[in-house]
């Protein structure tokens, strides 16, 4: 059917409904849709691989849509390849709450839509994570594992700073799987992209390691022959595909205008003209949904052809990859490791930093949950995410497990949002807790999708000393807790940080930041005690002698700072309790009885953290007592910093002291 209709009446169904649907919700983006209209039914109707019956299908070809400006694009592509899920009173829709068809395309809330896009680079960078997790699987895996990853990205996702990151460690690791189709229509939302940008992108992929040609974006055999090219290069490949925004709108096509606003009637009424399209708003001619939807069954036959090879697998093999595309973590071996750890730890207790507390915590993990793949941001050494006999991921052996990202933390923090997308892979990383800020659009992106990735952000405060306030984070902290649905650990010791480390891999739908010490701290966790005590955030370490007049609270390494302020206290006569806060994040989402239990009824509340104190009224209320950090650290050993900004145990039980007369 699809061959017996033409292309351009095809692509042209794709223009109609984003012309629509941006008219009705007066709000939206036709011009893209409509530009890339001829690469996108290209894709979809030779060489996409995927079942609209099965969006989930693991060896699926994954698309993404990085320019999520344009998801009218996407949405019509679902509906017309026949998604369940995407009805035309879904089109019509668009941007409405509650719909599926939000103003930019979220996963989660759309069959079909592999990642959510919208910032302009992020779909690009987590693309790559895809792709580098199709390489993974496929080497342990073998044919259950062979698909490619395309993605439609746009002038702005190519000129946003991520790009370059991501497209760099692409090109490294030689991710052949990986297609990109750059929609290039020369506007921004300013006008002419000449106004702001002349970088020569086929020669910057180029240089990047990447195949790289230019070719015309409506002319469909051009199209399908540098895909077929693109399939069959060494190594990844970006097509440049010279389109005109707004194809066939007669005043508005090949400016800014069609960018981000609705056409307007007499616009669509002229390019309903000048496409030869007469059907009514919203409908399809019959003969061209029926050879769209016969596109969007053409992979049943590849996808299950795929199940019978997945059900002639050896049952070990086929039981690992059901549970890891499943995100079913190896409970029994978790457990064991976990129980073994802390039966070591409580024989032989250990004072060091609580970056190598994690460290040797992976040492154990690693093995226990095979699909942890760990990665640093050129800071191994110093992050300690390289556990013991990791073998390295690189373009020689895709089947290692250790990623050497270069320092590239933003794009590291996208690619792992693509690994977790992808599924079979729980993705962790390594970098400084300060440059979180590089990161940040990542997290919040993973912290939105609900994805399961854990950044081991270490240095975590002016404990790290000598390379002073531009690497020493003191608002970092607060500005991660702000991210709802984004869980900062802070453990106080050795047992904590694999509490944490725990917590975090049983967190399917949230990714976890674990804030780790540069300086060695005290195991304050002793005896073997098998509960997972910061699964409620915060719990009592030390007891007060008596009805407690003081609560001291604390999160990492000045948990030990108020350990030593009870002491100081009870020498003064005043019963004081200490707790400790590995998650301030956890705590606060108890509920009130459970929280209010925690925190306790003790007159004075002091709260004591190398941080701002942003977040911890929620605890101490905003009469209690804060030791921590009002402005930027400083240059000098650690120990000398903690006196200089008065966070000290002599501090604590001072501020105490202050409270209570």
């Amino acid at each position: 059917m699809a061959n017996a209709i033409s292309h351009s009446r095809m692509a042209n169904a794709i223009r109609a409904l984003a012309m629509d649907a941006v008219e009705k919700a007066k709000s939206g983006h036709p011009g893209l849709p409509m530009g890339a209209a001829d690469v996108a039914t290209v894709l979809f109707t030779k060489f996409l691989k995927f079942d609209a019956s099965a969006p989930h299908w693991p060896d699926r070809d994954r698309f993404v849509l990085s320019a999520g400006h344009g998801s009218m694009l996407l949405y019509a592509l679902l509906y017309l390849t026949g998604y369940e899920a995407m009805t035309i009173d879904e089109i019509k829709r668009f941007r409405q709450l509650g719909s599926l068809t939000p103003g930019h395309p979220e996963n989660f809330e759309t069959p079909g839509v592999e990642t959510t896009t919208g910032p302009l680079g992020q779909g690009l960078a987590t693309a790559v994570g895809m792709a580098l997790a199709e390489r993974h699987l496929a080497a342990e895996f073998g044919g259950l594992v062979d698909h490619h990853t395309y993605v439609l990205a746009s002038d702005g996702d190519l000129m946003e700073g991520i790009s370059q990151e991501a497209i760099a460690l692409a090109g490294h690791l030689k991710l052949n799987r990986l297609i990109v189709l750059f929609d290039d229509n020369g506007i921004s939302i300013d006008g002419p992209l000449r106004l702001a940008d002349s970088v020569d992108q086929v020669a910057r992929f180029k240089a990047a390691g990447w195949a790289s040609e230019p070719i015309d974006g409506h002319d469909p055999d051009a199209i399908a022959a540098a895909i077929a090219r693109a399939q069959a290069s060494d190594r990844p490949t970006m097509i440049a595909c010279k389109t005109t925004i707004a194809f066939g709108a007669p005043t508005k096509a090949g400016t800014a205008k069609a960018h981000g606003s609705p056409l307007g009637a007499d616009e669509i009424a002229g390019a309903r003209k000048a496409l030869g399209w007469d059907a009514p708003p919203f409908e399809v001619p019959a003969d061209i949904l029926a050879a769209w939807r016969a596109a969007g069954s053409r992979g049943a036959a590849a996808r299950t052809d795929w199940e019978a090879r997945l059900a002639a697998a050896d049952s070990a093999s086929r039981d690992e990859f059901v549970r890891r595309t499943k995100g079913v973590l190896p409970r029994a071996a978790l457990d064991k490791a976990v129980a073994q750890r802390k039966a070591d730890l409580a024989a032989s207790p250990k004072e060091i930093a609580t970056r190598t507390a994690s460290e040797q915590t992976l040492d154990v993990l690693v093995p226990a949950v095979p699909e942890l793949v760990g990665g640093s941001a050129d800071l191994t050494g110093s992050n300690n995410t390289r556990a013991k006999d990791m073998a390295v991921l690189d373009a020689a052996s895709y089947g290692g497990r250790f990623i050497h990202y270069g320092i590239r933390e933003h794009a590291m923090a996208a690619a792992m949002n693509g690994m977790a997308l992808h599924g079979g892979i729980i993705p962790y990383s390594g970098t400084f807790l300060v440059f979180s800020d590089y990161m940040r659009p990542a997290l919040r992106l993973a912290a939105l999708m609900g994805l399961r990735a854990i950044h081991v952000l270490t240095h975590d405060s002016i404990g790290l000393g000598e390379d002073g306030p531009t690497h020493q984070p003191v608002e970092h902290l607060a500005a991660l807790r702000a991210i709802p649905n984004l869980t900062v650990f802070r453990p106080c010791d050795t047992v904590e940080t694999l509490e944490c480390w725990e917590l975090a891999l049983r967190a399917e739908g949230r990714p976890s930041v674990l804030a780790l010490t540069r300086q060695n701290l005290p195991q304050l966790r002793l005896g073997n005690d098998t509960a997972n005590r910061s699964a409620s955030g915060a719990y009592e370490l030390l007891a007060a002698d008596g009805k407690a007049q003081v609560s001291l609270f604390a999160s990492g390494s000045e948990v030990a700072i108020a350990v030593e302020a009870h002491k100081l206290l009870a020498a003064r006569g005043v019963k004081a309790r200490v707790v400790s806060v590995p998650s301030l994040d956890l705590l606060l989402e108890l509920d009130l009885p459970a929280r209010a239990a925690i925190i306790g009824d003790a007159p004075v509340k002091v709260a004591v953290e190398a941080a701002v104190r942003q977040g911890w009224d929620a605890v101490i209320g905003a009469d209690g007592a804060f030791v921590g950090m009002t402005g930027f650290g400083a240059s000098a050993p650690y120990k000398d910093l903690y006196r200089h900004f008065g966070i000290t145990a002599e501090a604590v039980a001072e501020a105490a002291l202050a409270k209570l007369n």
